[in-house]
């Protein structure tokens, strides 16, 4: 019982020693070097409130983060230099979204910053080493689980299964980052067909189910003058719809 107990409690400082020695990542100074950043994507820091959002949902020093969706490089420009070089920002782009001009400004970037790196895949086979990854960032795509498009290769997918994917390669105590166009209530894959939005319940509900836990919400970039019923690429709401951030965390 003794020696059980020793086991406990080495466990339980060991925990408070990594949390101890945790730092928050400088997502100011990051967002603030604009220099190094591409002139598109800066912006952008307007209507996405950077380094807000990354404070809010604790991105650490050191932290190995992954980016859904993210060829653009908008956070990674930012994750890169907060993590610091001990850390590392993986972006992953499904293969539907993926071309030669990506890969080439994508190349320039990971030249120029050498803590991070691409991997690519289908959409609908999402590809992640278990167990990898301190925080994530699922910024405005979440949705497209529930899109199909012939045009673009868009497969019909399961979202379970994808988080399923998700859950897996995050590492116990993993922090998931998810924003998103809100939705009204109503069926789930016509509000994204036809508004490229989601309802927040349905996400909720969604992570939830793939065994995470909401730690916490923010109301940071919501617009209660955008009443959901237009399309997030209309140029009378773009840039400006009414999102959420949710922050999950894994067990």
């Amino acid at each position: 019982m003794r020696k059980l107990k020793l086991i406990t409690l080495a466990i339980a400082l060991s925990g408070a020693s990594m949390t101890a020695m945790a730092k928050p990542a400088d997502v100011s100074a990051a967002v603030a070097a604009t220099p190094s950043r591409s002139e598109d994507n800066v912006k952008l820091d307007e209507s996405r409130k950077p380094a807000e959002v990354l404070k809010f949902l604790g991105l650490q020093k050191g932290a190995q983060a992954i980016d859904l969706f993210g060829g653009n490089r908008y956070w990674a420009e930012i994750m890169a230099p907060a993590v610091g070089p001990k850390g590392h920002v993986t972006v992953w782009e499904p293969t539907q979204f993926y071309d030669k001009e990506g890969a080439e400004k994508f190349a320039a970037f990971q030249a120029k910053t050498p803590n991070t790196h691409l991997i690519v895949s289908p959409f609908e086979a999402l590809s992640l080493e278990p167990n990898s990854y301190d925080f994530m960032m699922i910024n405005l795509n979440y949705h497209d689980v529930y899109w199909e498009s012939a045009k673009y290769g868009i497969k019909r997918m399961e979202p379970d299964s994808f988080l399923k994917t998700v859950y897996a390669a995050m590492k116990p105590g993993g922090i998931v980052g998810v924003i998103d166009h809100v939705a009204n209530p109503g069926d789930t894959r016509e509000n994204v067909e036809k508004y490229h939005r989601i309802d927040p319940a349905t996400v909720k509900a969604d992570f939830e189910r793939a065994g995470f836990k909401l730690e916490a919400e923010s109301d940071l970039l919501r617009n209660p003058a955008d009443d959901h019923s237009l399309l997030v690429f209309n140029p009378q709401i773009r840039g400006k719809t009414d999102r959420f951030i949710y922050k999950f965390r894994k067990p």
